[in-house]
C-alpha cells in the first residue's frame, strides 16, 4: 500500500519517535491523531481535540519515516485524540503492518463500529475506562458515551486481541464506591487486567482539577479491588 492511498485521511497532531511505556514490552513510535469527540475534564492533550494537524508531518511523510525505522523499532502505537475518529485509521494500520511492525491502539471506544472494524489490525489495545458506565458523562461531557464505551469493551474482551484497561483516577471525579463498582462490572465482563493511573495535571485545561486531591485512598483500596478483579494494578 502506498502512502498516497492514505494521504489526507489520517490527521496527525504529534509524534513520539521512541517510547517504552506506551506499548508494554515494545520499543515503539507513538503517533497522536488529531480529533476527539469526548471532552474529558482531566484530559492532558486538549490540543488534540480539534481535527487539525500540528505534527509537522503528514501521513505520507510519517510512513516514509517509518520505512527508515524498520529493524530499529518493534511497534507503532496509534494514540490521540481518539484514533478511531479518523477515517484513514484502518488503511494506516494496514500500511504499518505491511512494513512488519506490531501495532497498538489507544482508544476510549467511543465509536463502537469503527473500533470493531480496526480491531483485527491491532496486536494490543490500551482501552480507557473512564467511570462507571452510567456516570460517563460526568467525566466525558458527552451524553450516551458510557453505553458506546461498554459496547466497544465487550467487542474487545470477546476478541483474541491483547489489552490493558486503564482508568485515570481523580478524587473529584471518582470515589471509592465508583472504583468498587467498576471492578465488579469489569470482572463480570471477563476482564483480566485493569490499571489505575494517577491524574497528571500537566496539560489539563481545567484549573479546578489541576489542584488534585490526595489519592492515598486508592492504595488503601487496592486489596478490596483485587479481591474482585485480581488483575488490578496501580500505576
Amino acid at each position: 500500500m502506498s502512502a498516497n492511498q492514505t494521504s489526507g485521511d489520517l490527521v496527525l497532531g504529534g509524534m513520539v519517535p521512541f517510547s517504552t511505556v506506551d506499548f508494554p514490552g515494545h520499543l515503539a513510535a507513538v503517533l497522536f491523531t488529531a480529533g476527539c469527540p469526548l471532552r474529558c475534564r482531566y484530559c492532558h492533550n486538549p490540543h488534540l481535540r480539534r481535527r487539525q494537524g500540528a505534527s509537522g508531518r503528514d501521513w505520507p511523510q510519517c510512513l516514509a519515516w517509518l520505512e527508515r525505522r524498520v529493524g530499529l523499532l518493534d511497534a507503532v502505537v496509534f494514540s490521540g485524540g481518539e484514533p478511531t475518529a479518523q477515517a484513514g485509521l484502518a488503511a494506516a494500520l494496514s500500511a504499518t503492518r505491511d512494513l512488519g511492525f506490531t501495532t497498538a491502539l489507544h482508544s476510549a471506544g467511543i465509536l463502537p463500529e469503527r473500533f470493531a472494524a480496526v480491531l483485527g489490525l491491532v496486536d494490543w489495545v490500551g482501552f480507557d475506562v473512564k467511570a462507571p458506565f452510567m456516570r460517563y458523562a460526568a467525566v466525558t461531557g458527552v451524553a450516551g458515551s458510557g453505553e458506546r464505551a461498554r459496547r466497544s469493551l465487550e467487542v474487545l474482551l470477546a476478541s483474541d486481541c491483547d489489552y490493558e484497561l486503564r482508568t485515570t483516577v481523580h478524587g473529584d471525579l471518582l470515589g471509592a464506591e465508583d472504583l468498587v463498582e467498576m471492578a465488579g462490572t469489569l470482572a463480570n465482563c471477563g476482564a483480566r487486567r485493569w490499571v489505575l493511573q494517577s491524574f497528571r495535571p500537566a496539560g489539563c485545561a481545567d484549573e479546578g482539577l489541576r489542584k488534585a486531591p490526595a489519592t492515598a485512598w486508592v492504595t488503601a483500596l487496592l486489596p478490596e479491588l483485587r479481591a474482585i478483579l485480581p488483575g488490578t494494578e496501580l500505576r
